[in-house]
């Protein structure tokens, strides 16, 4: 809880103010058109800011991962994931809805009833073997799909590769994150710290595939996938259509 003018406001409050703002967010943003502009023109700073990253990522994340993986069993680590899976799919159902998707919003709303009673609380991934299979949607998603550009690539500290829709997106992912919403400050972190944890240790065996510039290899891979999520699939280009893709 937060103490405000004397009084505590507790999470569900907090939930309605992040919803205010979300709503601001939704009906607002659509009809701000990014102009056409450069894939990558902050580039310098997203240079910077990239070898910082890799730098926390050498001397902390990865170091930590690698623990992570050698003292937990593959079976506790996959309940993990799957904790914080079941978790994800509040946000992923509330953009089902809100990109008009309602078979997959019945989908996902199924699988994360299944999950959560069944599978406890998500720790086994019970949906999945009855045929409900995991979407993946998130607020950047909705934002595009509702016509906003992706503006220019971002690079974020510790977060990593995004965009400036993208990055709105992420704020508002987070405000739909149930997580956010406990009163204990020390458990929302420590919640918080362990995905983060484990997102990494899921990344591990990707490491070796990244050859080339890693800049450009990053930046490359983020603008593709995203347009292959947001266009559910339907991509023209092929990989690496920037125009500075002969540096790679």
């Amino acid at each position: 809880m937060i103490n405000v003018a004397g009084r505590l406001i507790t999470g569900t409050e907090r939930f309605y103010v992040r919803l205010s703002f979300v709503l601001w967010v939704f009906f607002c943003l659509p009809g701000v058109a990014f102009a056409q502009v450069a894939v990558d023109p902050w580039r310098d700073t997203n240079e910077r800011i990239f070898a910082f990253n890799e730098f926390f990522d050498r001397i902390l994340a990865k170091p930590i991962a690698n623990t992570y993986t050698t003292v937990l069993p593959r079976v506790v680590r996959q309940g993990v994931g799957n904790f914080f899976s079941n978790i994800n799919d509040i946000n992923v159902l509330v953009n089902d809805l809100l990109q008009l998707k309602f078979d997959a919003a019945l989908s996902d709303s199924g699988r994360f009833v299944i999950n959560t009673t069944l599978g406890i609380v998500g720790v086994m991934d019970v949906a999945s073997n009855l045929g409900f299979e995991k979407n993946e949607e998130d607020f950047g998603q909705t934002l595009g799909f509702w016509g906003v550009s992706s503006g220019p690539y971002v690079m974020l500290p510790v977060f990593g590769s995004s965009n400036v829709r993208d990055s709105f997106g992420l704020i508002l992912d987070t405000v739909f994150n149930p997580i956010q919403y406990h009163d204990d400050y020390e458990v929302r972190l420590g919640l918080f710290v362990v995905e983060q944890i484990d997102t990494r240790a899921s990344l591990l065996s990707l490491d070796e595939l990244v050859s080339g510039n890693r800049y450009l290899f990053f930046r490359e891979a983020y603008i593709q996938r995203r347009s292959f999520l947001v266009s559910d699939g339907q991509v023209d280009d092929g990989f690496g259509a920037s125009d500075d893709f002969g540096d790679f």
